[in-house]
């Protein structure tokens, strides 16, 4: 994509009122636009690194068994209140609305409906017609889908939102032994995620309560000072316990010492739950088991949401030039940086290679822009494309390109006849 044409631009300063990293580096560098507090929009750029994402944990997902689905967003009041999950006092950040042009039962006009903020109660309802017998289990399913949280404090620019997408998974086993092999699969597939996106030697699989589904649930936090929980980690074990459940008889059970724990800020990245039969007997999802009996299947949610985690690369990867990409979620893996200064010599020698990288499958923003070369590497180094490659006078005089590392820095010059060998290394 040629710059001079991309929609959006860079600018100088982040807009005052925004005061989380994330956010300030994400406008400034053309990937978002703020509607209002916890409501972005995402312009070309960060949709392209958004849907790079959402490739990563959609890939992730269908090597352990998920199958892709998309639900509604509106939600029926009468499941919510059938888990008492409907009223404000037990849930407090639901958006609701009135369809006005249906009715209730009872024959008033206005029909209450809700925003999803999550999918246990229409997945469970619609997956008892799918599963009759335990011949049909396992079932595993996950969506992208718009979620609507009401949330009180939308302060974390992209990392707390008030609308966004998630990715939840949901699974039916027919037993608990079933489900605890599937969850411990999905375990291990976060992580794959989180290192697949730059993060995996900074995230650590956290203890958390599971409330009233299970003694424990399992969080997904990545170490960062802007992080809202505290941690506590055994870097030897590669685990990590949540402070709010950080207790002696907690630690007794996981076989770790406080005096091997780490203290430190994190940001949640990813969770799992284990729902046990809560919500299939609640919304009596049953089906026949070998013996014929009626049983409910056992249940686990799995969530991540991409924009969360795309926050979280910029906190904690950026430096302080700008963004810092991991070339498998980069909205381009090259950004080629054209240095012309009006010669039409150094213009065809740019446009040459863009062409070449287009030939041979190799993605990349082209800065073709006429403006000054510092405003060039400036932005360079704000978008935060993992290659950049120059060229100027110098290196086509020498018959080479500079490929700079935005990561270390580290720039070498390669030959023309070389330079796409080394760009598919």
């Amino acid at each position: 994509m040629r710059q001079s044409t991309l929609f959006t631009k860079t600018r100088r300063e982040a807009p005052k009122d925004e005061v989380a990293k994330n956010a300030q580096l994400l406008i400034r560098a053309g990937y978002i636009h703020k509607e209002m507090a916890g409501v972005y929009d995402f312009l070309p750029l960060g949709l392209r690194t958004l849907n790079k994402i959402i490739g990563v944990i959609r890939e992730e997902m269908n090597a352990i068994g998920g199958q892709e689905i998309l639900m509604s967003s509106l939600q029926r009041k009468e499941l919510w209140e059938t888990t008492d999950r409907w009223d404000d006092s037990k849930i407090d950040n639901w958006f609701k609305v009135d369809l006005k042009h249906d009715s209730e039962p009872d024959g008033s006009r206005s029909k209450e409906v809700g925003l999803a903020f999550t999918h246990e109660e229409p997945i469970t309802n619609m997956m008892e017609q799918f599963i009759p017998s335990y011949k049909d289990l396992p079932k595993y399913v996950y969506q992208f889908q718009t979620k609507f949280r009401n949330e009180k404090r939308a302060k974390s620019g992209i990392m707390r939102t008030r609308e966004f997408i998630m990715k939840d998974m949901y699974s039916f086993s027919r037993d608990e032994e079933q489900f605890r092999e599937f969850y411990e699969q999905c375990a291990k597939a976060y992580q794959k995620i989180f290192s697949r996106v730059g993060l995996g030697d900074k995230t650590f699989r956290t203890f958390a309560s599971g409330g009233v589904f299970s003694k424990f649930s399992d969080e997904f936090q990545t170490v960062c000072d802007a992080g809202e929980d505290t941690i506590y980690i055994d870097r030897k074990k590669n685990i990590a316990v949540n402070k709010e459940v950080c207790t002696d008889e907690v630690l007794a059970d996981l076989g770790l010492s406080r005096k091997d724990l780490e203290e430190a800020k994190a940001i949640e990245v990813g969770n799992i739950f284990p729902l046990s039969t809560r919500f299939s007997k609640t919304l009596l999802n049953r089906f026949k088991d070998e013996a014929g009996s009626e049983a409910n299947p056992y249940m686990g949610s799995y969530g991540i949401g991409p924009a969360r985690l795309m926050g979280t690369i910029v906190e904690v990867l950026s430096d302080d030039k700008g963004i810092v990409w991991p070339r498998e979620v980069a909205p381009f893996p090259v950004h080629l940086v054209s240095i012309a200064h009006g010669n039409k010599d150094i213009e065809a020698e740019a446009d040459h290679l863009y062409d070449s990288l287009k030939e041979n499958g190799i993605e990349a923003l082209y800065d073709d822009r006429d403006v000054r070369a510092g405003e060039k590497f400036a932005d360079a180094d704000l978008i935060g494309i993992p290659t950049h490659i120059v060229i100027s006078e110098k290196t086509v005089a020498g018959g080479a390109f500079e490929v700079v590392d935005r990561a270390t820095g580290t720039a070498s010059m390669i030959p023309e006849s070389s330079i796409i060998q080394h760009l598919k290394k």
